[in-house]
């Protein structure tokens, strides 16, 4: 019920994963990314063993054996779907034959674009495209790009539930986190959450190292950059709050 994108950036070295579903909060399932690799297990997954793929990857396997590895310990592997890219750029990918057409992927240069419940093959084939067409992109812009392509050439035939981005550089934690659990069009959401967050990915890859960077507000101030943030919510006191305030 599923579509991604698992690919890797020939310049930055950058890793990552964009992701569409007819499901809600598919980031919580499906998506497991380091800056050692990128693993997609979906389809019905189960996140132990999509975990269990990035780890052997950071490891140091090679991805068809890790797919292999995946595939000869499940019990359902029929109803898998696996996407792996490796840090080197190196992928594999699997479709289990009890898979919900249609499914099916395509293991390109440092990407794999798969999905299962599509339109038809035209969905994978745009994926894939996409993301070769943009290479001189940033790999979250990249990702996106792909997967707008993957719904544009028809998607789900159920549609979309929730989508999600995920991207690491060289550092252990995420340059870009977002995810859309629930909407009409998650796609479309996860694109306005990423055009706001994006001036942002820099900074807090450098906040993490630098406690000295100016507060988020101050930091768009400088670069001319304007955005609305959340307004303060009005403090109100319910029945047992104005028990207590009174005077005994």
């Amino acid at each position: 019920m599923t579509f991604s994108i698992v690919g890797r950036c020939k310049r930055t070295g950058h890793l990552g994963i964009a992701i569409a579903t007819s499901s809600p909060a598919v980031m919580s399932r499906c998506v497991h990314v380091s800056r050692d690799g990128a693993v997609a297990f979906q389809s019905v997954p189960d996140p132990r063993l999509g975990a269990l793929g990035l780890r052997l990857v950071g490891e140091g396997w090679w991805p068809q054996k890790v797919a292999e590895e995946l595939v000869a310990m499940d019990k359902w592997s029929a109803k898998r779907q696996i996407g792996i890219v490796n840090a080197d750029g190196h992928c594999a990918a699997w479709t289990g034959r009890a898979n919900v057409e249609w499914a099916g992927h395509i293991i390109g240069d440092n990407h794999v674009a798969l999905g299962n419940v599509l339109a038809g093959p035209e969905v994978a084939i745009a994926i894939s495209e996409e993301f070769i067409a943009g290479a001189k992109l940033e790999l979250e812009e990249r990702l996106l790009r792909a997967i707008e392509a993957g719904r544009d050439a028809g998607g789900q035939a159920e549609g979309q539930t929730s989508a999600g981005l995920l991207v690491y550089g060289r550092e252990t934690y995420s340059r870009c986190d977002l995810r859309v659990d629930v909407s009409a069009e998650p796609v479309a959401e996860l694109r306005r959450i990423y055009d706001w967050y994006q001036p942002l990915v820099p900074y807090y890859v450098e906040r993490a190292k630098n406690a000295m960077v100016p507060r988020v507000k101050a930091y768009l101030k400088e670069k001319g950059i304007k955005r609305q943030f959340g307004r303060p919510v009005p403090v109100t006191i319910g029945p047992a709050a104005r028990k207590n305030t009174k005077k005994k």
